[in-house]
């Protein structure tokens, strides 16, 4: 899911590093003053929030209208599969302009702004339409815990644990939290 950064800041985030993007040179680039950044973005997580939304926008487009399985028109099952497999993919790809920004934001402000809560409400919905029995708030909690940022980089960094084990795992999650409990 990259793609060419469209703005200043994305682009000041792709070539230096999300951790290299200040609101002094942004405003410079874009031809405001710094008071006029933290009155729109309160600090330089609002502004990297603001573009990790932006950079998300083709992923939110992807698994609400693109094709199955990640789009809608694949069981719900896998569906879920897909998404997770596919946040697995973002988080191992270096050059992801997405996890790479949103790695720079404190976890909380993150599972707060709107992609965070995009990705929550809809592992919640899949759950729901998949037919899960219980609190799907607190399952889609659950399974967003195995796939965000901190979680995955450090088992990407543990020796013997690839992406494609983390798929393995994740598909083995899904099946166990969707598949009906005799009794």
């Amino acid at each position: 899911m990259t793609r060419p950064p469209d703005d200043p800041a994305e682009e000041r985030a792709a070539d230096r590093g999300a951790g290299n993007v200040t609101m002094d040179e942004v405003a410079h680039e874009a031809g405001v003053g710094k008071g006029t950044l933290f009155r729109r973005f309160g600090d330089r997580y609002g502004l990297l929030l603001a573009l990790v939304d932006d950079v998300e926008a083709d992923f939110h487009e992807a698994y609400t209208s693109g094709p199955p399985p990640l789009g809608p028109g694949a069981p719900p099952g896998d569906r879920l599969t897909a998404f997770g497999c596919a946040l697995i993919e973002r988080v191992a790809d270096t050059t992801d302009l997405g996890p790479a920004l949103a790695r720079q934001v404190p976890c909380d402000r993150r599972h707060t702004s709107p992609y965070g809560r995009l990705f929550h409400g809809h592992i919640s919905a899949l759950l729901r339409e998949a037919g899960v029995q219980g609190d799907h708030d607190m399952l889609a909690h659950a399974m967003l815990a195995f796939v965000n940022l901190e979680t995955l980089d450090h088992l990407l960094d543990a020796p013997h644990i690839s992406t494609e084990r983390l798929r393995n795992t994740w598909t083995d999650l899904v099946r166990r939290v969707t598949t009906p409990q005799p009794g």
